[in-house]
């Protein structure tokens, strides 16, 4: 797996206020790498204003009625495709336009309002869910974001409308979560006018409804004498000359979305349509994509909850052995567990939601965490409601098979789940990383470095002595608060053990990643977690009168903090070579494991 981590530094305009700006709003998911917590980034819990609650409440109403009356998964999935009186229900709603600005037609939602009708959308019919997201968290989000007043006046309007639908034309045959290895091209005209694209894009969805995609291409440049090749953005009209359709993708789920190659053979766009400058489409799209990813959160965690109610509804009714399945601590310790964690899930989601509207801060991990976990959720979820459901579970009559088969793509979908675990253990390593780099060129010259050293050194003792702690987490949850905090001052520890032993080879040392990313996934959803409970307690009036929070946020938190503390003590002690051993050897036999003694 190749990969490749770019950091965004600064808004590439300074009127983009929402726009991450690490070097003064650092990720809160970094800083927890060097053992410090940003309390100022997670308290207070987001709540919505009145105002936007009103709004919210009549958007899910329409939805609601809307999909009571028009929208029926089941055979949208036997179909193959959205009706017309779906996808036309969707435009008059105006939820096309949700978060593009009033200024050019649409809503203009607080990420907060955007994200909650976006899991509305996913609880609802998953494929809509896609519809709905690849149309505005990606497909005409970098115009939102980057485009020109020009671009943003010739596309939004229609987008907001539904009359342009817009997809987001990234991956290629040869280029999926490695965008840099793409091979899709935009040369200049002589006199530059205009880009001739020319390539092919895979998995694109709305490819079939698309009016407008949004095209990255590498377009050459002179550096110093030498011609290089940057990514670039595009918003590319459809209709133009060039553009040719594969027919649609037949997928194991998430059927009725339209999911197409799509390529581009000679096709003139004006300059006009360039979205930011050459070379800046690596960056646009990471931005983009985080937007992506924290609408799929939300789609997955209200899937996961609209899933499991369908089965604590046969939980109750279902009898056996003379009493409801739902009495059985087995099945109850399924119920249970996915409370505990949809909990979690909405508290992270809607927590990285106001860092968005607070605008400025870097959230870039943060959407990651969320999306790991939410995808994950919903998948462990569904299965557990088919379990629940037993038989008829593994019928195409009732909903749980389509919902298994609906929910796997989200591990996929955004970046996989694991190049994000990857993103999230190396971006947070960077900053731990150059700070012993620095003070390895400190030793080459100690005599004239005796400061940085010393400090150094104090500092790391400082470390191993002094923990963090959170001041602002309400009195009853001081043990879990506690736990958080103890697990974040090893993590730190660990990791500048870590890097003092492998060094750069960290880079290649993706077991070791795959823990550090874990335990800052669970680390981070246990914050959103006491951060959303402490601000029920204080909306409730007492801790009696939150107890079915309190419930939740004490299941949720240990558990996670013992699976991040296996993690951060499994840095230095495991049995990676041994895992390393038997991948390999399977990869070179092709068999998984040693044959059976009946086959040798």
């Amino acid at each position: 797996m190749d990969i490749r981590v770019t950091v965004t530094t600064a808004p590439a305009n300074p009127t983009d206020a929402h726009l991450a700006d690490p070097d003064h709003n650092p990720s809160f998911t970094k800083v927890i790498f060097h053992g410090e917590i940003r309390e100022d980034l997670i308290f207070p819990f987001p709540a919505l204003a009145a105002a936007e609650r009103e709004s919210l409440a009549m958007i899910l109403d329409s939805l609601r009625a809307f999909a009571a009356a028009t929208l029926d998964s089941h055979q949208l999935d036997a179909d193959g495709k959205f009706s017309d009186a779906v996808r036309h229900g969707m435009h008059e709603l105006g939820l096309m336009g949700m978060n593009i600005p009033e200024s050019h037609g649409g809503f203009g939602a607080s990420a907060k309002v955007f994200n909650r009708v976006f899991g509305e959308i996913g609880a609802t019919d998953p494929a809509l869910a896609v519809y709905f997201g690849a149309h505005q968290s990606i497909g005409c989000k970098g115009i939102t974001l980057f485009g020109t007043d020009d671009q943003k006046q010739r596309w939004l309007p229609g987008c907001a409308s539904g009359d342009i639908v817009a997809a987001f034309c990234l991956t290629e045959p040869g280029s999926g979560s490695d965008a840099q290895a793409m091979t899709t091209t935009a040369t200049p005209s002589a006199d530059g006018t205009s880009y001739t694209i020319t390539g092919t894009k895979i998995w694109i969805s709305n490819a079939g409804y698309a009016g407008l995609f949004t095209v990255f291409a590498k377009v050459p440049v002179t550096v110093d004498g030498v011609t290089k090749q940057r990514v670039t953005a595009f918003a590319v009209d459809a209709k133009l000359p060039g553009i040719t359709l594969g027919q649609p993708e037949q997928k194991m789920g998430i059927k009725a979305s339209d999911t197409r190659t799509v390529t581009f053979e000679q096709v003139v766009v004006p300059a006009a349509d360039r979205i930011g400058d050459v070379g800046h489409g690596f960056r646009i799209a990471l931005e983009v994509l985080n937007s992506g990813r924290l609408g799929l959160s939300a789609a997955s965690s209200l899937g996961a909850r609209r899933i499991m109610r369908d089965a604590l509804e046969y939980a109750k009714q279902r009898t056996q052995f003379g009493r409801s399945i739902g009495s059985f601590e087995m099945i109850q310790q399924k119920i249970a567990v996915n409370a505990a964690e949809t909990y979690a899930s909405d508290a992270a989601w809607m927590l990285t939601a106001g860092m968005v509207d607070r605008g400025g801060v870097d959230f870039s991990l943060e959407t990651a965490c969320c999306k790991i976990f939410a995808s994950e959720l919903a998948f462990r979820a569904s299965n557990d409601a088919l379990q629940i459901a037993g038989g008829i579970g593994y019928s195409k009559e009732y909903p749980y098979e389509q919902s298994v088969r609906d929910s796997r793509i989200n591990l996929i979908f955004e970046g996989t789940n694991e190049i994000l675990r990857a993103l999230v253990a190396l971006t947070a390593l960077q900053q731990p990383g150059e700070r012993l780099k620095a003070l390895g060129k400190a030793f080459k010259d100690p005599l004239h470095s005796i400061g940085a050293i010393g400090s150094y050194v104090a500092g790391r003792a400082k470390r191993q002595v002094t923990s963090p702690s959170f001041t602002l987490v309400h009195e009853a949850l001081k043990d879990e608060a506690e736990m958080v905090a103890g697990i974040i001052h090893d993590l730190a520890l660990a990791v500048e053990s870590m890097l003092l032993k492998h060094g750069k080879a960290v880079i290649e040392r993706q077991f070791l990643q795959l823990r550090l990313a874990n335990a800052a996934i669970d680390i981070y959803m246990a914050v959103a977690t006491l951060s959303r409970t402490t601000w029920e307690i204080e909306r409730a009036g007492s801790v009696e009168a939150a107890t079915a929070e309190i419930d939740c946020a004490r299941v949720f938190i240990p558990a996670a903090m013992r699976r991040a503390r296996r993690n951060v003590r499994a840095l230095k002690a495991n049995q990676d070579a041994r895992l390393k051993a038997i991948a390999e050897r399977a990869l070179d036999s092709a068999e998984l494991a040693p044959v059976p003694p009946t086959d040798r």
